[in-house]
């Protein structure tokens, strides 16, 4: 029956917060918070599971995290019945530094809808002046509004706890690794640094009948990025059920077959558009999950709060080969010409995407309808949505522009005839130039090519400052890369001080190498009274850096060529 049925809304990379300075979308990402957590209430889930990224910023500002808390209040506290029960050691599994075990069985609070999470890219644990690293998600579970776990102090030594819970005879195992720096990860994957915990039977060994195993994942899948920069299917457990993937924000929510073939691969996607690429333009959903004993059935459900979102893409040499007359690169009027024709093209993406609005509307409200809940006829107010989307009919559209042989427009300019019209009107147009053969087969060798300025159509969104500075580090005039700092170091220390706000990401990262090369170089010196000796040992210690270098360089070009090839 219905008791021993698992409800679980499953929703992932909310990015509260994202252009929360932006007029029009700054309430987009906490509208479409609300409605998951509303339709959670509505569908009524057991709780929520979240695969990461709730915040787009490390260190959220006080609108949000204030906003955040209030819509968690008002959705996850009440005084009805948990109607299940956790199983495991909570010290070990869950993250509660004040009461050590999950919020709805602290006796001060009342929490009937609890939220599962564990941590993103955006919102990982950092160092904030002390000693301790502490994450966003810190401050929700101290305030019992969230149940955070997957997290891993231990940075060479991954432990993989599940919370074990149990609703009448079904029984989940909740396993969870929060964000980790992808290479890294997968390096310890390789080296068997990954273990995942399982529950013990009655006889003391391994419990495998009777438990649905559940993965929460946020890293990036095997889709182009190199094979050393994400997590492969075939390094996830054989024994595993269902794979909720984060960090991916098209949304594939459907389960798929893994490569494995053991297990069933679920990637909810993003909530809010936070880049206007391809994968985005996809219609959102969440998914109510229910499990009974072995066997699963996932319903996806339309979020109606949502901006809706329209992307295309032309080449002007097709356009001057097809349609003869409508564009000419010897024409003076090019300019206008050219602008003439992309206007219209973008109109018709306006259309497009408000066409498809409405037809979300009507979709997102006939499956709510679908469902009654009685709860809500007694208590509808207190849970009055309280965030819309601003100005539905202001879409986003995104076109980008193969544009070889021709100039480029001032966006700005162009997309001020849109305002009123467009919720991103000053980034409407990508220019991009066709990949030559000749460039597509040197890959990454080509410092301007692995620098990601000439890249094709469909990486042109994932290209990124930290992978422009790697290269330029390691393709340098010279041809010679650092020796002493180490430019993969450096890198993540810059994502650390711009994308998590840490002042001292670089300076400590500076220090921590110079270090290692003085204790290198101090060896040395110890035992050697010869000139000669001494000498020899110098050339010895620039020989070995200038092989680590060329070592780095080598392995940074091989990762290149590879995300080419794919």
């Amino acid at each position: 029956g219905e008791d021993d049925v698992f409800k679980i809304l499953i929703c992932t990379d909310n990015h509260l917060g994202f252009a929360e300075r932006d007029q029009i979308r700054g309430g987009d990402s906490f509208a479409a918070f609300e409605e998951c957590l509303q339709l959670a209430r509505h569908h009524g889930a057991d709780f929520v599971l979240n695969s990461g990224d709730i915040f787009h910023e490390n260190k959220p500002s006080r609108l949000t995290l204030h906003r955040t808390m209030e819509i968690l209040r008002r959705y996850c506290m009440g005084d009805n019945a948990v109607r299940f029960q956790i199983l495991s050691n909570q010290k070990e599994c869950l993250r509660s530094t004040v009461s050590g075990r999950a919020n709805y069985e602290d006796e001060f609070y009342s929490v009937d809808m609890p939220l599962f999470g564990i941590h993103g890219n955006h919102d990982d644990p950092t160092r904030d002046g002390g000693s301790e690293m502490l994450s966003a998600m810190d401050l929700l579970s101290v305030a019992n509004l969230l149940n955070y776990f997957g997290r891993q102090d231990e940075v060479d030594n991954v432990r993989i706890s599940p919370v074990l819970l149990r609703k009448g005879s079904t029984k989940i195992a909740l396993y969870g690794l929060g964000s980790m720096r992808d290479e890294r990860l997968n390096r310890m994957w390789q080296a068997k640094k990954v273990k995942f915990l399982r529950p013990r039977g009655e006889g003391g060994g391994k419990d495998d009948d009777g438990w649905f195993n559940i993965f929460c994942i946020h890293q990036n899948r095997d889709a182009g990025r190199g094979s050393k920069n994400c997590v492969h299917e075939s390094m996830i457990p054989e024994w595993m059920d269902l794979v909720f993937w984060g960090h991916e924000h098209e949304c594939l929510i459907d389960p798929d077959e893994s490569l494995v073939g053991t297990f069933r691969i679920s990637q909810p996607g993003s909530s809010v558009a936070t880049t206007l690429s391809q994968g985005e333009a996809k219609r959102k959903h969440c998914g109510l999950l229910e499990v009974r004993g072995n066997q699963f059935r996932m319903t996806k459900i339309p979020l109606g709060s949502v901006r809706s979102f329209a992307e295309g893409s032309i080449s002007l040499r097709d356009v001057e080969r097809n349609q003869g007359g409508v564009l000419d690169v010897e024409d003076p009027k090019i300019e206008e010409n050219m602008a003439s024709y992309l206007v219209d093209q973008v109109e018709s993406l306006i259309l497009r995407a408000r066409e498809e609005g409405e037809r979300l509307q009507e979709d997102a409200t006939a499956s709510y309808d679908a469902v009654t809940n009685m709860e809500e006829e007694f208590d509808g107010d207190k849970r009055k949505r309280r965030y819309e989307i601003r100005d539905p009919d202001k879409v986003l559209v995104r076109l980008r522009v193969e544009h070889t042989g021709f100039s480029t427009l001032n966006n700005q300019r162009f997309g001020a005839q849109f305002v009123g019209q467009v919720a991103n009107p000053s980034d409407i147009l990508l220019f991009h130039k066709k990949r030559s053969a000749e460039s597509a087969k040197s890959g990454g060798a080509s410092k301007k090519k692995s620098a990601g300025l000439d890249m094709p159509e469909e990486h042109i969104d994932d290209t990124n400052i930290e992978d422009l500075v790697k290269d330029n580090l390691m393709n340098s005039s010279d041809k010679k890369p650092m020796m002493v700092l180490d430019e993969k170091k450096m890198t993540e220390a810059l994502h650390d001080y711009v994308d998590k706000d840490e002042k001292d990401a670089l300076d400590s990262t500076v220090k921590i190498l110079l270090l290692k090369t003085q204790k290198v170089m101090s060896k040395k010196k110890k035992g050697h009274n010869d000139e000669e000796d001494q000498i020899d040992d110098e050339n010895k210690l620039k020989d070995m850096m200038e092989q680590r270098a060329e070592d780095k360089r080598a392995e940074f070009i091989e990762a290149m060529n590879a995300q080419a090839e794919k």
